[in-house]
């Protein structure tokens, strides 16, 4: 082999040999970072830098990506834990949260297992929470105990790096003894408002009956009120007559009267016989004299 030819063999290689490094020194150089995802740099086992969504720049063979850490927000598995009301009744809570990772050096240099440490600090807060609350207001308030636990847990792992965009009670289960008293009372309850309800349609009933009998009774006054004030109208009337004729005027009423009760006498049946005082004649001539002159 010719002297040129091995030194240009020789020559080709080095550049082989530095064309490859230069591009494996590129491929380690830039990190494409997905949008759903935050890497974490180190630099000889120190935190470097965070890489964050698209085209990344760092030093080969001097720092490496020691984490990737997605940011997409994760739910819990729903936990099961137990706790006693300030009125010593023992439940059962189904509880689930959400959170996303924003700071992702805090959460892989300062908690281990994030999901286990953020479970077991819902626990502890929604133990230490129903404990402040009765039962009665555990089921009426739930809104509010959520609000409650999901600040408190805020609060709890905010040096993690973690945000926690939703906390929920998705139940609150009861033993069997609990449950079959709270039974007995909703029907002593309801037993209790239909005898209210009853009592109540009684008493309205007496009303009513009430109110009836004092709108007949006003009615019957009324009506006696009207027939006394036509029976005072009727004696002013023949009084008045009185006053302006004289003693004719009274005549002449007692002789109508007179007439009035002798035709009511000869309308009755049963009898064809009829016996007319002394004075009827004289009685009837004064009537038909008094009509006679008034007329």
């Amino acid at each position: 082999m010719p002297p040129e030819f091995s030194f240009f063999i020789g020559d080709n290689l080095v550049l082989l040999l530095l064309a490859g490094f230069l591009i494996l020194c590129v491929y380690l150089a830039v990190r494409i970072v997905p949008q759903s995802e935050q890497h974490v740099v180190e630099r000889f086992g120190r935190l470097r830098s965070v890489l964050g969504p698209g085209i990344n720049f760092i030093v080969p063979f001097l720092d490496r990506v020691a984490h990737e850490v997605s940011i997409l927000e994760r739910q819990l598995p729903t936990a099961k834990q137990d706790a006693i009301t300030s009125d010593n009744v023992l439940v059962q809570v189904d509880t689930s949260v959400f959170y996303r990772i924003l700071q992702p050096e805090k959460t892989v240099y300062r908690i281990r297992d994030v999901d286990a440490a953020i479970a077991t600090t819902v626990a502890g807060i929604v133990r230490a929470e129903i404990g402040k609350m009765e039962l009665d207001q555990v089921q009426s308030n739930r809104n509010e105990l959520i609000k409650q636990i999901k600040h408190l847990v805020e609060d709890a792992v905010d040096d993690w790096g973690i945000e926690v965009t939703r906390a929920e009670i998705l139940d609150v289960n009861l033993d069997q003894a609990t449950r079959d008293a709270m039974l007995q009372q909703l029907n002593a309850e309801r037993e209790r408002r239909a005898a209210v309800t009853r009592a109540e349609g009684q008493r309205r009933a007496v009303e009513l009956a009430a109110d009836a009998e004092l709108y007949a009774a006003k009615q019957a006054a009324e009506a006696r009120r009207i027939q006394a004030d036509a029976e005072a109208y009727a004696t002013k009337v023949v009084a008045e007559a009185i006053a302006e004729n004289g003693i004719e005027a009274a005549q002449y009423q007692v002789a109508l009267k007179q007439v009035e009760g002798i035709g009511k006498i000869g309308a009755g049946s049963g009898t064809q016989t009829i016996l007319l005082p002394a004075d009827a004649v004289e009685a009837f001539g004064k009537a038909f004299g008094m009509l006679k002159g008034r007329g």
